[in-house]
C-alpha cells in the first residue's frame, strides 16, 4: 500500500487550491469477458475533469491508481506519463485558473471487493462486474481527486459485451453500442458506482404526492446474480423500499434527491451495503437461499433504511473529512432502526438495536484504539479502520440519547433545517449542532462535549436501601469511568423496579426517569416504592452505559431470569450479564449456565442467536482452559434438548438446530448430524435444506468425520458461488497439519484467491478444537504481517491481520510475543499496530476472565 494513502492536511490544501465543475469519465469494459487471466485484466477508462484553481500557476495533484497510462493532457499540452505519474498520484504543474485534465489510462478488475470487482460464477461461467469505493477506491476505476469536500456532477459512459446491462447512479440508456447515463447531482467520488453484467433485474416503481400538491415518481429497481433469482424475493425488498421511502418523505420534508433508486445483490462483497445515491449495493447474502429466521429478515430491512437514510446522512449533505464520518453512519445506524420500528412489520427493531448493535459497541469502546465519536484522522488508513462500532452503534446510541435530550420533535426539526440549509456541500460537526440549538434551546456544546469528543464507556449500578418497612428509603445511581477515560457523562435513564408476581413472573411495578450527573444520583421518585427483586438502571435503554446490578437483583436473575416478561428488559440484563462476563466479574461457566437454564424460554429470535455467539465466545475465550473439557459437551446436550424441545418448523427450532451443530463435541453428536444428512435420521420439522446442510458437515470436518471426498460430493450437489465458499472453510478447517500449512500458504505466501475465499479459508483455519496444529503458526504471524500489510490491498491486509491472529494460542506466552511484536515495530504503519493493538486487548481480556473462571471452580 506504499503511495496510496492521502493525509488530511494534503486533503485540505488541496481543497483550498481547487474546487471541481464536473467529470466525463468513459469505461470500456469488454475486456471483462473472454481471454486469460495472465498478469493483471484490465479495461479502459478515459476520464476529463475541468476544475478552477484559486492560485494560478500553483501544483497539485490528481488521484488514480492503475497499472499504466496512455495518455495524458491537461489544458491541451500533453504531459509523459512516465514524469508525472507514479502509480497513484498524476503530478499537475502550472495549473491555469480554468483547466481540463484528460487521463487515459488501463486500470485493473479487483479480486478484492476494492475498486471494480470481477466475478466468474462457477455456476454458469457468467462474468459480473461491480464497484465499490468507500473510503477512496474509485481511483482505481478512473482519475479524480478522491476526497468527500470536492463534490462535482459526473457523466458516465460505458461499453460493455453485448447482451450485458449497465446501472450507475443515473438513468441510463443504451445506445449505439454505449451506455450513457444522465448526469448526476454534485456527489461525492466515493458514492459514484457501476454495476455491470448479464444480472436479473425486477422493476418496480414508488409513487408520493405532497401536501402542495407536486408529484414524485422514483424508478425502482432490484438485481442480483441469474444463479440467485430463484431465491430473490424482490416483493419483500420493495414493500421495505417503499415504507422507508414513505417514512423519511414524512420526517424529512425534503423530497429523494436522487432519482432513480437501484438496488443491486452483488457477490464477494465485503460490505454489508453501500449507500451509492440510485444505485445501492448489498452484499448477496441477503438474499436467502435457504429457510432463515425472522431475525435475518429484520437485519436486511434495518440494512435496506440504513442505506436509504444516507440519501440524505452522507449523500445529500457530506462531511468535510472523514473525521466527521459519524455525521453519515451515526445516523444512517439510528435512523434505520428508528424508521424500521415505526414504518415497518419489524417493531421490536430497539430490542435488537440494545442486545447485539450495542454490545458491538460496547466492545470497541473498551479496546486501547477508542475514540470519540468525532474522531482525529489523520489519513486514508485511519479512516479505513473507523468503520466501527464506535462511528456505528455508540454513534447510533448516543443519537438515541439526543433524542430522549432535546425530544423527537426538536430533532427531527434540526434534521430538517440541515438538509435544506447544506443540500449538496459538505459539513462538520458544528453545523449539526447550530440548528439543534435552534430547534431544541439546548446547549448542544456542553452535550457534544461530553457524548461525541471523549471516549470509553461508563457503568451505572444501582444502590438501594431499604427500611425496616420493607419500602426504599433511598435509591442512588452510581456512574464510574474506567481510569483511561474518566469522562462521567450526563444521561437521561429510565429506572426500572421489578418483582416477582404470585404466578412467578418478573414484572416491573415502578418506573422513574432521571438525569444522572457525577458519581452518584439520587432517584427521588421512586423512594416509598415497596422492595423490588430487580432494580434495572437504563430500562427502556434510553442511554449509552454498561449496566451493573446490586447483589439483590443479581440474585434474582440467577433464578429467575426467563421469567421477566418484557422482551426488551429481559434482552437488557442478559446483554449487562454479558459484559459482566467480559470484563471477568463473572465467570464464563456461570453465563453458560444461565443460557443452558433460561435461553431455551427466550421468546426473541435475535436475542437467541446473540446468546448463542456468545456462549461460543466465552466457552472459546473466556472459560478456564480446563474446563472446557467439560463445558463443551454440557453446551452440546443442552442445544440437542432445546432442539428436540421447540416447535417442530419454528425459528427457535432452526436457531437451536444451527447451535448444536456449531458446539457439537463427541462422536454421538456427530453421529446424529450425519444421518440427519443422510436422511436416516428426522427430526420433526426440521427441513434440512442445503444451508443447514453446510452448517451440519462444517463440524463434521472440523473433527475429522467428513473427508475431502465428503466436501467435494456436497460441492457438487450445490455446484454454486455460496457452495464453493462453504467449501473451502470446510477444507481449510480439517484437522491435518497438511491442510493447515496449504491454508495458511494461500492466503499469506500467495495472492491467487478472492476476497470472498480469503475470508473462507481463514475462518476455516483457526478453531478452538485445532489449537495445538494451529499452535505453530503464531511466531510465523509476527514474522509476516508486516509485509502482508505492505504488499496486499487494505482490506486483505485487514483481512489476514485480524483473521490470523493467535487468539486460540491463548497463554501469557502469545501476549508477550504480542508485546515484542508492537515494542520493535514502532515505526510500522499506525493501521496495522492498531489492529495488533486491538487483537493483544482482547487476548489481555480473555486471559483475565478464564483466571475469574478457574478460580470460581476452586
Amino acid at each position: 500500500m506504499p503511495g496510496e494513502n492521502l493525509s488530511r492536511d494534503e486533503a485540505r490544501e488541496r481543497a483550498a487550491l481547487l474546487s471541481v465543475e464536473g467529470y466525463e469519465v468513459s469505461l470500456d469494459l469488454r475486456s471483462a469477458v473472454g481471454g486469460t487471466d495472465v498478469g493483471p485484466r484490465t479495461f479502459r477508462s478515459v476520464t476529463t475533469i475541468r476544475f478552477r484553481c484559486a492560485e494560478p500557476g500553483a501544483a497539485s495533484f490528481a488521484d488514480l491508481i492503475a497499472p499504466s497510462v496512455t495518455a495524458l493532457s491537461l489544458n491541451g499540452r500533453d504531459l509523459d506519463p512516465g514524469a508525472v505519474f507514479d502509480g497513484t498520484r498524476i503530478l499537475l504543474e502550472d495549473l491555469a485558473e480554468d483547466n481540463e485534465l484528460v487521463v487515459d489510462a488501463q486500470c485493473a478488475y479487483s479480486r478484492t471487493g476494492e475498486g471494480m470487482h470481477r466475478f466468474v460464477d462457477p455456476e454458469d461461467g457468467e462474468v459480473y462486474l461491480y464497484t465499490q469505493y468507500e473510503p477512496a477506491d474509485s481511483r482505481r476505476v478512473f482519475a479524480n481527486f478522491e476526497q468527500p469536500d470536492l463534490k462535482a456532477p459526473f457523466r458516465f459512459e460505458v461499453r460493455a459485451p453485448e447482451g450485458w446491462v449497465v446501472w450507475s447512479n443515473g438513468v441510463g440508456e443504451l445506445a449505439d453500442g454505449v451506455w450513457k447515463f444522465a448526469e448526476t447531482k454534485p456527489i461525492s467520488t466515493y458514492i459514484t458506482a457501476f454495476v455491470a453484467g448479464p444480472y436479473h433485474y425486477v422493476s418496480d416503481s414508488y409513487e408520493r404526492v405532497f401536501e402542495d400538491g407536486t408529484r414524485l415518481e422514483i424508478p425502482l429497481g432490484a438485481l442480483c446474480r441469474k444463479g440467485l433469482a430463484k431465491h430473490f424475493d424482490s416483493d419483500d425488498v420493495f414493500l421495505v423500499t417503499k415504507q422507508g421511502l414513505d417514512f423519511f418523505h414524512d420526517h424529512f420534508d425534503y423530497p429523494y434527491p436522487f432519482g432513480k433508486y437501484d438496488q443491486a445483490f452483488v457477490p464477494e462483497y465485503n460490505l454489508g451495503a453501500m449507500e451509492n445515491p440510485g444505485c445501492v449495493t448489498f452484499r448477496e447474502e441477503f438474499i436467502f437461499r435457504g429457510r432463515v429466521t425472522q431475525a435475518a429478515y429484520e437485519r436486511r430491512a434495518n440494512v435496506i433504511l440504513h442505506e436509504m437514510a444516507h440519501m440524505w446522512f452522507g449523500d445529500l449533505v457530506t462531511m468535510v473529512w472523514w473525521d466527521d464520518l459519524w455525521l453519515k453512519e451515526s445516523f444512517a445506524d439510528f435512523m434505520g432502526t428508528f424508521s424500521m420500528v415505526e414504518a415497518t412489520r419489524f417493531t421490536n427493531g430497539w430490542t435488537t438495536f440494545a442486545n447485539s448493535r450495542k454490545s458491538w459497541a460496547y466492545r470497541a469502546d473498551q479496546l486501547p484504539s477508542t475514540h470519540p465519536i468525532t474522531a482525529d484522522i489523520h489519513d486514508l488508513e485511519d479512516a479505513k479502520l473507523n468503520f466501527d462500532g464506535i462511528t456505528y452503534a455508540k454513534g447510533a446510541s448516543v443519537l438515541k440519547q439526543l433524542v430522549a435530550y432535546v425530544g423527537r420533535d426538536a430533532f427531527l426539526e434540526g434534521a430538517r433545517r440541515y438538509f435544506k440549509r447544506n443540500a449538496y456541500g459538505n459539513t462538520r460537526l458544528g453545523d449539526l449542532l447550530s440548528v439543534l440549538e435552534e430547534t431544541s434551546g439546548r446547549d448542544m456544546a456542553t452535550w457534544s462535549r461530553s457524548w461525541l469528543q471523549t471516549a470509553g464507556v461508563n457503568s451505572l449500578t444501582p444502590q438501594v436501601i431499604l427500611g425496616p418497612e420493607g419500602r426504599v428509603t433511598e435509591l442512588a445511581i452510581l456512574q464510574e469511568a474506567a481510569e483511561s477515560h474518566p469522562e462521567l457523562r450526563p444521561h437521561r435513564v429510565a429506572v426500572g423496579l421489578y418483582r416477582r408476581s404470585p404466578e412467578g413472573t418478573v414484572e416491573r411495578y415502578a418506573r422513574a426517569e432521571v438525569d444522572v450527573e457525577g458519581p452518584r444520583t439520587v432517584v427521588g421518585e421512586l423512594v416509598g416504592a415497596a422492595a423490588p427483586d430487580l432494580v434495572l438502571v437504563n430500562d427502556d435503554d434510553l442511554t449509552y452505559c454498561k449496566i451493573r446490578f446490586d447483589e439483590g437483583s443479581l440474585a434474582t436473575l440467577r433464578e429467575g431470569l426467563g421469567e421477566i416478561t418484557d422482551p426488551l428488559a429481559r434482552a437488557l440484563c442478559w446483554s449487562a450479564l454479558w459484559n459482566l462476563t467480559r470484563d471477568a466479574l463473572m465467570p464464563a461457566r456461570d453465563f453458560i449456565d444461565l443460557v443452558l437454564r433460561f435461553a431455551g424460554r427466550e421468546s426473541d429470535i435475535g436475542v437467541l442467536q446473540m446468546l448463542h455467539a456468545w456462549t461460543n465466545s466465552a466457552l472459546t475465550h473466556y472459560a478456564a482452559p480446563g474446563w472446557r473439557a467439560e463445558g463443551g459437551p454440557l453446551l452440546a446436550e443442552g442445544a440437542l434438548r432445546e432442539l428436540r424441545l421447540a416447535e417442530p418448523g419454528s425459528q427457535h427450532q432452526l436457531t437451536w438446530a444451527r447451535f448444536f451443530a456449531a458446539v457439537a463435541s463427541g462422536e454421538a453428536d456427530f453421529q446424529l448430524l450425519q444421518e440427519l444428512l443422510d436422511g436416516t435420521a428426522k427430526i420433526d420439522g426440521l427441513d434440512v435444506d442445503q444451508e443447514l446442510r453446510w452448517a451440519f458437515l462444517e463440524p463434521l470436518a472440523v473433527h475429522g468425520v467428513a473427508d475431502e471426498a465428503a466436501l467435494a460430493a456436497e460441492l457438487a450437489r450445490d455446484d454454486t458461488a455460496s457452495g464453493k465458499r462453504h467449501q473451502v472453510r470446510c477444507l481449510a478447517a480439517r484437522p491435518s497439519a497438511a491442510v493447515k500449512a496449504q491454508a495458511w500458504a494461500s492466503v499469506v505466501e500467495a495472492d491467487s484467491l478472492s476476497n470472498a475465499l480469503v475470508e473462507a479459508t481463514i475462518a476455516g483455519f483457526g478453531r478452538p478444537s485445532q489449537r495445538e496444529l494451529t499452535a505453530p503458526y503464531a511466531a510465523k504471524y509476527f514474522e509476516v504481517i508486516e509485509r502482508v500489510w505492505e504488499e496486499r490491498s487494505i482490506q486483505i491486509g485487514m483481512d489476514v491481520v485480524k483473521g490470523l491472529f493467535p487468539s486460540l494460542q491463548d497463554s501469557s506466552a502469545t501476549l508477550d510475543a504480542t508485546d515484542a511484536w508492537l515494542a520493535a515495530r514502532g515505526a510500522a504503519a499506525p493501521a496495522l499496530r492498531r489492529l495488533v493493538l486491538e487483537a493483544r486487548d482482547d487476548l489481555a481480556r480473555s486471559l483475565r476472565a478464564q483466571a475469574c473462571d478457574g478460580a470460581s471452580g476452586g
